[in-house]
């Protein structure tokens, strides 16, 4: 996918392992064992993905090495990390975007709801309505307001509005309507669009068209929303609804985001993964500890701005 591969030249690091850590190299400072402990994140109640050894490769080049962890339901989990480290190829792994990308091989378990999504005969379509995605870059398509939110229904048979629905009376236009304005009023974004649906989306300012992607994103009812740096190209105004949005969402949804700000993590979600280089998660835990109290020195000096 376009919109994600830029961060995604990720590159094998040379590594020794025990049964319980593993000796890394530390930008600046030698090596540093990374104990399984340090990703071990303990929550209440069943992980609503679990992943598990997880590795990824782009013909010889190493994304992923060997991540495994559990992400619980409706919460925010932020990935973070420099650039190159495989944040967006991770988040791609949990609804299987990567099959698209040419070399990309994957090996490991992901589960949803206990369930492996990269076992054979899997649905795609039907997993990526329930794990859906946010791209970093607005794309709305060039259509109506309307028909974007309603685009993921219409595509799943959840409403039919042609011409032999109508001929036959089964006709789901208000039903229609009411997912258009419950997904638009979800996203935040129905006071400033109710009086223009039929509008082209092409027309909303940035922050907007990022909101209606949620939105149609929402329409066709996800557990899992995935979000890839949403608010990147965004001005702080816009920047602020997208977080205080995403706040809401979890009240109801699981959200995964991936973030290069440091502040957003910290404000805006309730356990925090950081992947350094080579693609490795060094340290995953509530997002106040990581911030404040970090295990890791490796993540201690990319919080502080020491490297990255």
């Amino acid at each position: 996918m376009t919109e994600t591969t830029t961060q995604d030249t990720d590159r094998s690091e040379t590594a020794g392992a025990s049964s319980d850590s593993q000796t890394r190299s530390q930008p600046g400072a030698g090596t540093e064992s990374t104990p399984e402990t340090w990703t071990d994140y303990e929550f209440e109640g069943e992980p609503k993905m679990a992943v598990s050894g997880l590795d990824v490769y782009y013909g010889d080049d190493q994304a992923l090495d060997d991540i495994s962890i559990e992400i619980p339901e409706k919460s925010v989990t932020a990935l973070i990390g420099p650039s190159g480290c495989g944040k967006s190829t991770f988040l791609r792994c949990l609804n299987r975007m990567n099959d698209r990308i040419r070399g990309a091989n994957v090996d490991g378990t992901v589960t949803f709801e206990g369930k492996n999504i990269y076992q054979e005969a899997l649905d795609l379509v039907e997993l990526r309505k329930r794990v859906g995605m946010v791209f970093q870059a607005p794309n709305p398509f060039p259509k109506s307001i309307r028909d974007n939110v309603a685009y993921g229904p219409r595509k799943h048979g959840k409403v039919r509005t042609d011409f032999l629905a109508k001929l036959t009376g089964r006709d789901d236009s208000e039903r229609e309507d009411e997912i258009v304005e419950r997904s638009l009023k979800q996203a935040a974004l129905w006071d400033e669009v109710k009086d223009r649906l039929d509008d082209n989306a092409l027309g909303l300012s940035g922050g907007q068209q990022q909101r209606l992607c949620i939105a149609r994103c929402l329409a066709v009812d996800p557990e899992v929303i995935l979000m890839d740096e949403p608010a990147s190209a965004l001005d702080p105004i816009a920047t602020a609804k997208i977080e205080d949005l995403i706040e809401d969402l979890a009240e109801d949804y699981t959200v995964v985001i991936v973030t290069h700000n440091m502040q957003q993590a910290a404000r805006i979600s309730d356990q925090t993964a950081v992947f350094l280089t080579g693609g490795e998660l060094v340290e995953y835990g509530d997002t106040d500890q990581v911030f404040e109290d970090p295990q890791s020195q490796r993540v201690e000096d990319y919080i502080t701005g020491k490297f990255g």
